[in-house]
């Protein structure tokens, strides 16, 4: 039994922070963070271990997406520090809160196999507070703090002579400066709320900031006083409990919401960023379309050609004070009375009149039949995390969440593959009441699979969703149309379910939509476990969002 927990060392004081701070520590121990982790599992602190690095910083940025609290990882130094950085630059480029510990050098100076990682967390934009004997217990309040404040990662460094040795008396920190708040002049919200008025065709579209701001009820209330539709992004998805919402904006929009959503002549865009996705690589609305965007970022850093009125202002008040600004309008001359089927059942329905086809043009399943077919087969009440790749044009298409935060997609901010499993575990352990559903491609499921076996044991209730092409999709599609050697592009047929039962799961292979049956017997039958489901989905299927960036002339 350890006695770490008596000793008032520089881990220890770090190991109380986190205790008081969060509730669950994502890790891999090594030499650097050995007493730490110690210290928390010792008096039965909540810790998931993972079976890579990567994993660790993965599961506490989903922890954050799916809890809205600061998540919290550590790993060792060097190689374990080195290991995280795609993750940490994806949670950095998402902006999520999170507090990475990490061992680091020696104060003495670096050893051979040191590294300077302060250098290398700068270079992805990421701050690192060095905790010292002097210091800990303010320094890690601190890390919690910035995290929360700049909505970003921190990394704590416990240098490696610092790890045991004992507190000194504490240095007080200077206070962080009190948060600017930003508020629209009322000349400014007079001029919005005209604009406003004088739509016949308003689109209201939340994004994340919405959430964050909890500003969902003066949001829903302005648009419903307009007879406007709305549309959010994926990190809002279901924030707006109406049924004139037309769903995801952007590349994941479905065709038929598409139509309508190009034909409004304002948009208030609201805490989104109108990044590559939400526009549909600049095909979202029409061109001449009015778009005014309210957020509390500085206007050059959220600069968009888009965009023909920016108000930097909080979300919450301004949306108020919008909301005030505008009368009810007569329903019967509204958008909404010129577009009664947005309303309908059927409107919103998954069948996918994209495509309803069962199967592609190579004879392997249609992955858009696939999905919606999905979303009555998998439990309402569930999380779906995505991993980055062409197979996420359909989950948000298709699949429905029951509100914001149960729609998790990690890797699509640095366009990276591989962290899936990671953060579907980091959810499950953040909403162990919901399923759990993993939808991943194959090649980045091979990437991350190590952690395959950190979800299984960290999932409660669970079903992956492997939509299988034997191929790296995107890049199929981006260049091996366009005449390059798809020899590098193509992946060897593999069985996720097969693995997946050498591990403990269930599963089968899928070839038709009859054996999707297989889950849904399952999932009738069983309270507990994972559900492996590997969907061999045809190569010649493209992606709305896809074909909309090839059309843009971008390429992902």
């Amino acid at each position: 039994m350890t006695t770490d927990h008596l000793l008032p060392t520089v881990s220890t004081a770090v190991a109380d922070v986190l205790a008081e701070r969060t509730d669950h520590l994502f890790g891999l121990m090594g030499n650097g963070n050995a007493h730490l982790i110690s210290s928390l599992t010792s008096r039965g602190f909540g810790f998931t271990s993972a079976r890579h690095e990567a994993a660790t910083v993965a599961m506490a940025d989903a922890y954050h997406r799916a809890t809205g609290r600061v998540g919290a990882a550590t790993t060792t130094y060097g190689a374990g520090f080195t290991n995280t950085c795609t993750a940490l630059a994806e949670a950095r480029m998402a902006r999520i809160p999170l507090v990475l510990v990490v061992g680091d050098a020696p104060t003495t100076g670096r050893r051979a196999f040191d590294v300077d990682q302060t250098a290398a967390a700068a270079a992805l934009g990421v701050t690192t507070l060095v905790a010292g004997p002097d210091n800990a217990t303010a320094l890690t309040h601190r890390a919690f703090d910035l995290a929360a404040r700049t909505v970003s990662p921190v990394v704590l460094a416990i240098p490696y002579d610092h790890s045991t040795a004992p507190l000194t008396e504490q240095t007080a920190l200077e206070p962080l400066p009190a948060k600017d708040a930003s508020t629209a002049s009322p000349e400014e919200l007079d001029r919005i709320a005209a604009l406003l008025r004088g739509a016949s065709r308003p689109l209201v579209l939340a994004g994340r900031g919405v959430v964050l701001a909890e500003a969902t009820t003066p949001l829903t209330e302005l648009g419903d006083r307009l007879g406007a539709l709305f549309m959010t992004s994926a990190m809002a998805a279901g924030i707006v409990d109406s049924p004139w919402n037309l769903g995801i904006a952007g590349g994941f929009t479905r065709t038929h919401r598409l139509h309508l959503a190009r034909q409004a002549d304002v948009v208030l865009v609201a805490g989104a960023s109108l990044n590559a996705f939400q526009s549909r690589y600049g095909t979202l609305f029409a061109e001449g379309t009015r778009v005014i965007r309210i957020d509390n970022e500085p206007a050059e850093t959220m600069a968009h050609p888009a965009v023909t009125d920016y108000v930097r202002a909080d979300l919450g008040p301004a949306l108020q004070a919008l909301t005030g600004r505008i009368p009810a309008a007569d329903p019967a001359g509204t958008w909404r009375a010129a577009a009664p089927e947005v309303a309908t059942d059927a409107f919103h329905a998954a069948t996918p009149v994209e495509d309803p086809a069962e199967f592609g043009p190579d004879g392997r399943l249609n992955p858009r039949a696939v999905v919606a077919e999905l979303d009555s087969i998998l439990p309402a009440e569930r999380s779906v995390v995505m991993d980055g790749g062409h197979f996420i044009g359909w989950a948000p298409m298709y699949l429905t969440v029951p509100d914001p935060q149960a729609m998790v997609l990690v890797g699509t901010a640095f366009q990276s593959i591989g962290l899936g499993f990671g953060s579907a575990s980091g959810v499950s352990v953040a909403r162990p009441e919901r399923t759990t559903v993993f939808v991943t491609g194959d090649g980045g499921g091979l990437m991350g699979l190590a952690d395959l076996e950190t979800f299984l044991r960290a999932t409660r209730r669970g079903v992956i969703v492997v939509l299988n092409d034997s191929a790296y999709g995107a890049e199929l599609h981006q260049y091996a149309a366009k005449g390059l050697d798809p020899t590098a592009m193509l992946i060897d047929e593999v069985d996720f379910a097969a693995l997946g039962r050498a591990m403990g799961a269930a599963g089968t292979k899928a070839h038709t939509l009859a054996d999707l049956q297989v889950l849904r017997d399952w999932l009738d039958t069983r309270q507990e476990g994972v559900f492996v489901l590997d969907v061999a989905i045809s190569q010649k299927v493209v992606a709305e969002f896809m074909s909309a960036s090839l059309t843009a002339g971008r390429r992902l």
